[in-house]
């Protein structure tokens, strides 16, 4: 251990399901319940979020198998979930009849488990076989389970890998891929797979053959089949650390070949076609290509040598790729321009790519678009939304107008309520967007009940959508709410997320400052009404400003955070955040002190009132974090409101219930400091 870093007197905690260490979080739920969760106030506003949470009229989203659409639902008698079928016609309907598939509620009641939905993976072409994953209580650790869809059933002596994290990926019925702990040696220290192998069917788990194994300081390891008719084929994948993987092919005897190109680079491939997505410069084939771009070329050519590249996309100073999505003879580029959708469409043909614009797309709101099924035809789901706008669904043809089929309620009155779109200065000069949604008649006097949420970090852009919950709890209160697009965020492409890593983390934190200083300059609210919220690295954005700014908020939320920078990358799946954070145990620790917030605490400072919140079965983010932060000042006499989850896995929450308590929760703790 460093020199400058004594001895841990709160390192039990780190325990997680140990006896002590469970009964302080007790103690401390039930001091946080008895303050925050008694009261009428705080019943009627949990009540009110889970009516959102609960809704039938939420929209349900849908994923093309075969001839079915299927989704996931859950609400107030259904509150682990159940997977269900419809047919698009059924589905075009205001209110489509359901086909039930796989009750979870019922499923658990069964077994005496606590499964959270995971996900399915299903055989084509006659999609009757699927590999279904299962996480007790929401933790990314989960297991997979062979089903059949036709008979709705479980399979007997099926496919079945044990709880771990990693995969199964069929490659045919009785064949498939598994990435997952097979025993001392086999997961990364980042916790994840470090070997795929392929498995027959019949055959014990222990006699699959290895496909590939990664290094012990590897990120994640996972290999995968590709099932487009006419271009099927076996990809091993070689995560080293966050946007740095390897890609291979692999052939039928088992040998691979690697995909030349940079680690950085996003690689994709669809039918004939490889796309790169750079994160960094390139120079190739007597060309330079700007980060953040995209290029295409056929992979046949690629592989035999060439280097000759469509350019797709380049980015200008205010714009950034958000998305791509193939049809059957189309791909639609989502781009960000200064954080708003702007869709088009990229046809192949004998000349080049031909570009064109997405017929209906909105011109304001965040607008997502993914494929109705890209390998028959050219239909993609449009969702649009924005702070104040129900979320809306429609299926368009591309070059046709859009058919909206499904529109969310109003779960809130956002009569009198705009959205404006401020840019703050930082410390070194950099425009930094921000959103504000606020009552017009909001009066600049400085008293406005403010929230300000932020995150980044990871390359993940933070852009407008509806939430039910918070303009119940917030807005429909008279409170600001403030979402700030900060560095270390991909709202700008690579370089917006570059721009704060490791040595240079401090600017992701000068930004949000920026922004809470600009909040107060503009007169739309002051420090002591100004409250800020994040989680996971966002909890570690907001344990900072807790810590490097206090001086500039009356209250902060930090959730399932990392805190304790010295430990982190010991902890869970720390390790695999290296290229975000830096290595503490390295000399990158003399720039990794200047933000963790656990050694950053001065017991002789003050400090804003702070509610810390986690999940016991969070297993990314180990939840030590939150509760060394916690004691640490509640021993030094500060104002520290803590609850911890028992369920909820990394998202905090397994239901609901859980979900809308949570919310409850901090949204309680955030009026009742900031409107004062």
């Amino acid at each position: 251990m460093a020199a400058d870093a004594p001895a841990d007197k709160y390192a039990w905690l780190e325990d997680v399901t140990g006896d002590k260490p469970l009964a302080w979080v007790k103690e401390q739920n039930a001091k946080s319940e008895g303050r925050l969760a008694s009261t009428p106030a705080f019943k009627q506003m949990e009540t009110s979020i889970r009516e959102v949470l609960d809704s039938d009229a939420k929209i349900p989203g849908v994923q093309k198998i075969g001839d079915y659409y299927y989704n996931f639902w859950k609400d107030k008698q259904h509150e682990r979930g159940l997977w269900r079928r419809t047919t698009l016609a059924e589905y075009r309907k205001a209110s489509p009849q359901w086909e039930t598939v796989l009750d979870l509620d019922a499923l658990n009641k069964v077994e005496g488990e606590n499964w959270v939905w995971h996900g399915a993976d299903c055989l084509r072409p006659d999609y009757s076989r699927c590999l279904i994953a299962l996480s007790r209580g929401g933790a990314d650790a989960d297991v997979t389970r062979e089903f059949d869809l036709a008979n709705k059933t479980w399979i007997k002596d099926g496919f079945f890998r044990p709880e771990s994290k990693g995969g199964l990926n069929w490659i045919d019925r009785d064949t498939v891929f598994v990435y997952t702990d097979f025993g001392t040696g086999t997961m990364t220290t980042s916790g994840y797979p470090r070997v795929a192998k392929l498995w027959k069917r019949g055959t014990p788990l222990t006699s699959a053959s290895v496909v590939y194994e990664g290094k012990p300081d590897d990120m994640y390891i996972a290999a995968m089949h590709d099932d487009t008719p006419g271009y099927e084929r076996n990809l091993v994948s070689r995560t080293l650390a966050f946007y740095n993987n390897e890609l291979y092919l692999r052939a039928d005897d088992g040998k691979l070949t690697k995909i030349d190109a940079p680690n950085s680079a996003e690689k994709g491939l669809r039918k004939q076609w490889l796309t790169l997505e750079l994160r960094e410069p390139w120079t190739v084939g007597g060309k330079t290509y700007a980060a953040g771009s995209l290029l295409a070329t056929k992979l046949d050519d690629y592989l035999a040598g060439k280097r000759d590249f469509d350019v797709l996309f380049a980015p200008t100073d205010t714009t950034s790729l958000a998305g791509t999505s193939w049809t059957k003879n189309h791909l639609v580029l989502n781009v960000l321009d200064d954080v708003k959708s702007r869709l088009s469409v990229l046809t192949p043909g004998d000349t080049g790519w031909k570009t064109t614009a997405f017929t209906g797309a909105p011109s304001f709101g965040t607008v997502a678009v993914g494929a109705v099924d890209a390998d028959d035809s050219d239909a993609v789901w449009m969702t649009v939304t924005d702070y104040l706008t129900p979320t809306t669904l429609a299926i368009a043809e591309i070059g046709k107008q859009p058919e909206v089929l499904k529109t969310m309620p109003a779960f809130f009155n956002a009569d009198g309520k705009v959205i404006e779109q401020h840019f703050a200065t930082s410390k070194d000069g950099t425009r930094v967007p921000y959103f504000v949604v606020h009552r017009k008649d909001m009066k600049l006097d400085g008293s406005n009940p403010t929230l300000l949420y932020g995150y980044g970090g990871f390359e993940i852009s933070l852009t407008p959508s509806y939430s039910g919950g918070m303009g119940r709890a917030w807005l429909e209160k008279g409170g600001v709410y403030v979402v700030a697009n900060i560095r270390g965020g991909g709202e700008y492409g690579p370089r917006w997320h570059q721009a704060a890593l490791k040595q240079n983390r401090h600017k992701a934190y000068e930004d949000m400052a920026a922004v809470a200083r600009d909040l107060v300059s503009r007169k739309i609210t002051s420090a002591k009404h100004l409250g800020v919220q994040g989680g996971s690295n966002g909890g570690l954005l907001t344990g900072n400003m807790l810590t490097q700014y206090p001086e500039l908020f009356g209250a902060v939320v930090v959730q399932v955070p990392l805190l304790d920078m010295k430990r982190y990358s010991h902890l869970l799946a720390g390790a695999s955040w290296m290229a975000e954070y830096g290595n503490p145990d390295t000399a990158d620790w003399a720039f990794i002190k200047t933000f963790s917030p656990y050694h950053l605490f001065d017991a002789s400072k003050t400090y804003p009132p702070v509610l810390f919140t986690t999940s016991t079965r969070d297993d990314r983010v180990h939840p030590a974090h939150a509760r060394k932060m916690a004691a640490k000042m509640i021993d030094a006499g500060k104002d520290v409101t803590y609850y911890e989850n028992i369920e909820g896995g990394h998202g905090g929450a397994a239901n609901n219930a859980q979900a809308a308590h949570m919310s409850a929760l901090a949204y309680s703790f955030l009026w009742e400091q900031l409107s004062k």
